[in-house]
């Protein structure tokens, strides 16, 4: 039973596993797609690809928070550190998290809510040898926390009822997004998302089979989310899907894309998803995606996706500032694409 787990659990872990072989990438192998394939041949130039930081310990989550900056999860260091996204001058934003136990975990995503910072933390209870909570953790200060919402209780209290083997009781959290006054957060093990208020109550909003939910973003009462599928993480079980608040099920909106890890609106609300990518079949779970193979992609209206910038080195997180994308790495990079974004924008989905 634990090996069937593992199956279920693995298909997050790789995203903050970070190996002596791991070298950085390099500014060659990403390359960015012509807007002519990209936008339905509308001459508008090409997307332009630079590295913009690098040396984050542990990266995975990313918001665009207070002043225009970046704000990124360190899980390894238990901090949250800000990025100038013209620059890429990092600074400590807040330090003193949790830090990631087993390779994973931690501090894994942050949110604001006006000036207001919040954290996820996860795998980083007593089964792992912890004291922490898992959780959402408010910012008070560069180095002071306070827990909002204890998740890791919820879970041991609620367990899944949907049959699907798993073995760590308090979830893998791995996305946090604003939602309602309130807070959404996805879970990879547990295969469901959490309704969290800021008084601290949570509730299973919709809830899943092994399909490993990813990435979140909202529009209105509508909640758009990334799926990077089960091991061995095939192309077509790389989907995008939406949900209002009282939907029993998500509706498709595009697959085809592997091991996609993020979902967000870019300029004119048009729907970009982020491909971890390729995963090599027949390797143990757990195992990172193949290096350089990760893509941004555009969601298309007939349920497909449009490549934008390839040969990523396995991404974890992505965000908008105009028609800029700014995408964060396993290896600690943060990679700037100019220009994605054409006009006329429209709505894609």
């Amino acid at each position: 039973m634990k090996q069937q787990a593992l199956r279920t659990i693995a298909t997050l872990s790789f995203l903050l596993m970070l190996t002596a072989a791991t070298a950085y990438a390099q500014s060659g192998h990403v390359r960015a797609v012509s807007r002519e394939a990209a936008a339905g041949n509308i001459l508008c130039g090409a997307p332009n690809a630079t590295l913009l930081a690098t040396g984050l310990e542990g990266a995975t989550g990313s918001t665009v928070g207070p002043g225009g900056a970046l704000y990124v999860t360190e899980g390894a260091a238990g901090r949250i550190s800000r990025v100038d996204p013209q620059t890429g001058e990092i600074t400590t934003f807040a330090s003193g998290l949790p830090k990631s136990i087993i390779g994973i975990g931690g501090a894994i995503d942050v949110a604001f809510i006006g000036q207001t910072a919040y954290v996820l933390v996860t795998l980083v209870g007593s089964q792992f040898g912890g004291s922490d909570v898992v959780g959402i953790y408010r910012v008070d200060g560069p180095n002071s926390f306070t827990v909002v919402a204890d998740i890791g209780e919820f879970n041991l209290h609620n367990p899944p009822t949907i049959p699907f083997p798993f073995f760590i009781p308090t979830g893998l959290q791995f996305a946090l997004e604003t939602y309602r006054g309130g807070f959404l957060v996805t879970d990879g093990h547990l295969n469901r998302v959490l309704r969290v208020t800021l008084d601290g109550e949570v509730a299973v909003l919709i809830a899943f089979d092994d399909i490993v939910p990813t990435g979140l973003a909202v529009s209105g009462n509508t909640v758009y989310m990334a799926e990077a599928g089960p091991v061995p993480h095939l192309p077509q079980n790389g989907k995008v899907v939406s949900f209002g608040p009282k939907s029993p099920t998500a509706t498709g909106v595009a697959s085809g894309a592997s091991l996609l890890v993020d979902v967000e609106f870019g300029r004119g609300r048009i729907l970009y998803a982020l491909s971890q990518g390729d995963f090599l079949v027949g390797s143990d779970p757990g195992t990172p995606a193949l290096p350089n193979t990760g893509a941004l992609v555009k969601v298309n209206g007939d349920g497909t996706f449009t490549v934008i910038t390839d040969g990523l080195d396995r991404p974890t997180s992505l965000e908008f500032i105009q028609d800029t994308a700014y995408v964060v790495t396993l290896t600690g990079e943060i990679w700037r694409i100019d220009g994605v974004s054409c006009p006329p924008y429209g709505v894609s989905f």
